[in-house]
């Protein structure tokens, strides 16, 4: 992206109590100025401190998963900017992108994506061996006595339920250490009982293990556990809450 193609804005030069930092975040698809372009995000400008728990919520289409994936660094913005703590990674090319990703971001998908060849534990560990890194034993003890996956290290994903399978994605986006973890609508193939669970844990890993979080999701009593919600609407911010409960999120 091009100097001039950028939204005017003031340069952030690195704050540590921050982990993610949109300013005046931009998507559009399709070409821009014609009747076919979609505006997706519209100057969005938000920060998430390190060790909070941030909440998306908004209707279908309001934009709320490509803030996510942009913020991320799974798609790129058009305009405006994205830190992962102090790194902006709108401005690295594939290569470093790749690595910041790989090293600074952890990401649990609605889905699982787990590889159906590989143990529990070898898809925990996975990024660790992708980034020629030593396992910490100590963390990985960790995380899975506090996802009570210990028993399931041996099995493979086919013979893991719902529940597992998406406990052990969260133990391989955090097995890492990120500086944040996302998370697209993480309970949504869940059962109520399994999500609770993944819910109980992600909230326990904000205030134990020192992770930052950020989830999309439209379900008023997961996004409840949140430090804050964003409610998206057409793109934009519509209201902040702090301190949500689930009263006050129904219908938003």
């Amino acid at each position: 992206m091009a100097d001039d193609d950028k939204v005017s804005q003031n340069d952030y030069t690195g704050d540590n109590s921050i982990a993610v930092r949109l300013q005046d975040a931009t998507k559009i698809y399709g070409k821009i100025g014609t009747e076919s372009a979609v505006v997706a995000i519209d100057k969005i400008s938000l920060d998430v401190r390190r060790q909070q728990f941030v909440s998306i919520m908004g209707p279908s289409g309001s934009g709320k998963s490509t803030l996510l994936h942009c913020a991320a660094g799974l798609d790129s913005l058009t305009y405006g900017s994205a830190f992962i703590g102090d790194i902006e990674i709108t401005k690295l090319n594939d290569t470093n992108l790749t690595k910041v990703r790989r090293n600074n971001i952890g990401f649990i998908f609605q889905a699982f994506n787990l590889l159906p060849t590989l143990t529990a534990r070898q898809n925990i560990t996975l990024p660790v061996e992708l980034a020629s890194l030593k396992l910490d034993q100590e963390w990985f003890d960790q995380l899975v006595e506090s996802l009570a996956i210990k028993d399931r290290l041996n099995h493979l994903p086919s013979e893991l339920s719902g529940g597992q399978q998406q406990r052990v994605a969260a133990a391989r986006a955090m097995i890492t250490k990120p500086t944040v973890l996302f998370a697209d609508e993480p309970t949504g193939n869940l059962d109520s009982q399994s999500g609770a669970q993944l819910l109980q844990f992600l909230k326990y890993s904000t205030r134990s293990l020192g992770q930052t979080i950020v989830i999309v999701t439209h379900d008023a009593k997961a996004a409840s556990i949140a430090d804050v919600v964003y409610v998206v609407r057409d793109g934009h911010i519509d209201t902040v809450i702090n301190d949500p409960t689930v009263e006050m999120l129904l219908g938003v």
